[in-house]
């Protein structure tokens, strides 16, 4: 939800300040828009249809939006309508009629009735409802003023525009050079849009104290390069000797920007089985740098390379370093088995904690993708290297992720705080 949030909060200012990408990415050579129409027209939406009904954030109360579907959306509106007290707020429209297209990004701009100008964003889609947001007094009165009747003009010309504005908008930091050929831009370039006044600061590099960047690998929202723009600028602004002093960059493998209760789940894979709870590291983060600050023993950090936009870890646990295990999962010796109905599958899980790092305290299977990993294999205390194996049928046909979760603890202790986990998963194809 993050960033598309943030897409729907600052999508009319974007509209406002470069007009002509958004023009020009459907009508001039050199934008996918007008150089391959093929690539976006089934996601494309453009037409206007009547407010079926409003929705308020006390209606998200009721019965029929108890679903999974509708979690994600309806857990920051009762957040924000419990603090406010706002529970009246109409925060969501019903429209039918609507055949395909991507709705997610899709403007919302309201035709008639009390509230005819106002300008929303789709911020998600479930079938017919459609929760949106906007900039300002759109904000803050989302669909107030609208009734049932109402038409609106959903329009996603300039959301399948912005996927594609990073190419367009690149600036001199190395970060970018995937964009160019011999130093020149691949494609026509636009000015750099004023930055989002909701979040994001310049990185000047300079600092008084120590410092360790935890980032994720799988952040959707603050995308891995981030990680090394900021250790770049820190060593720009007071020197490689000072920053090795002062600062040291942490990589968490298999974590987003949010825990991942707070994702939307596909109902065949649900998230916890490629996703991990990175609030022990961000716990055990804090420990170490105290320890830094008070004692001058420095957090473990973690080696990796940066090339074409890419973060790549090193596959071993003692290469990569950092606070995190490595896991490595196998399905009758592969990452990928095709197997019969019915065929036993055996599945090996190896498993490595770096230096210093601590002991396994727990490894579980999940077979089904559900998330429940119930298969808990025996793990002995003391060890900083697993090597587990286990066997299953399927009884139908399909594509099934299986998925090993280890822990491991500074002290290895299983009744601790700040257990940290990572995962790692076979595919097997049954059929």
């Amino acid at each position: 939800m993050g960033q598309i949030w943030l897409w729907c909060s600052i999508a009319s200012m974007l509209l406002e300040e470069d007009p002509d990408y958004f023009a020009n990415f459907w009508t001039q050579a050199g934008y996918i828009g007008h150089d391959r129409p093929d690539v976006v027209k089934d996601d494309l939406i453009d037409l206007t249809l009547p407010i079926s009904r409003i929705i308020t954030a006390q209606d998200l109360m009721g019965e029929e939006f108890a679903g999974p579907e509708y979690a994600d959306s309806k857990a920051m509106i009762l957040l924000m309508a419990s603090m406010s007290g706002a529970w009246d707020l109409p925060v969501a429209i019903e429209v039918k009629g609507l055949k395909g297209g991507y709705s997610t990004g899709c403007g919302v701009l309201i035709k008639s009735g009390g509230a005819a100008g106002r300008q929303l964003f789709c911020t998600r889609a479930v079938g017919d409802i459609w929760f949106c947001d906007g900039r300002a007094d759109a904000n803050i009165l989302r669909f107030r003023g609208a009734a049932a009747g109402d038409s609106v003009h959903l329009d996603n010309h300039a959301f399948l525009a912005f996927c594609y504005a990073y190419r367009h908008h690149i600036s001199e930091d190395p970060l970018n050079d995937f964009l160019r050929v011999d130093g020149q831009p691949i494609y026509p370039q636009h000015g750099v849009p004023v930055q989002s006044p909701l979040m994001g600061v310049p990185y000047s590099g300079q600092y008084e104290g120590k410092l360790l960047w935890v980032h994720h690998t799988h952040d959707a929202s603050l995308w891995p390069p981030q990680g090394v723009i900021y250790k770049r600028a820190v060593e720009d602004a007071q020197g490689p000797e000072k920053a090795r002093e002062k600062f040291r960059l942490q990589w968490t493998q298999n974590a987003e920007h949010v825990p991942p209760m707070l994702l939307p789940t596909n109902p065949k894979r649900a998230t916890t089985t490629w996703l991990i709870d990175y609030m022990p590291v961000i716990e055990q983060g804090l420990v170490d740098l105290a320890t830094w600050v008070e004692k001058g023993v420095p957090p473990a950090e973690t080696t990796y390379t940066f090339s074409d936009g890419k973060v790549s870890l090193p596959p071993s646990a003692k290469a990569r370093g950092g606070v995190q295990p490595v896991v490595e999962v196998t399905a009758n010796g592969t990452v990928r088995a095709d197997v019969k109905v019915g065929e036993t599958v055996t599945f090996t899980a190896k498993a490595e904690a770096p230096d210093g790092a601590g002991t396994f305290t727990q490894a579980q299977w999940d077979f089904d993708a559900s998330g429940a990993f119930a298969l808990k294999a025996e793990v002995e205390p003391g060890q900083t290297e697993l090597s587990l194996s286990t066997t299953t049928t399927f009884d139908a046909p399909g594509v099934y992720f299986v998925t090993c979760r280890v822990r491991l603890n500074r002290h290895g202790d299983p009744t601790a705080r700040r257990q940290i986990e990572n995962l790692a998963s076979a595919r097997v194809v049954v059929t």
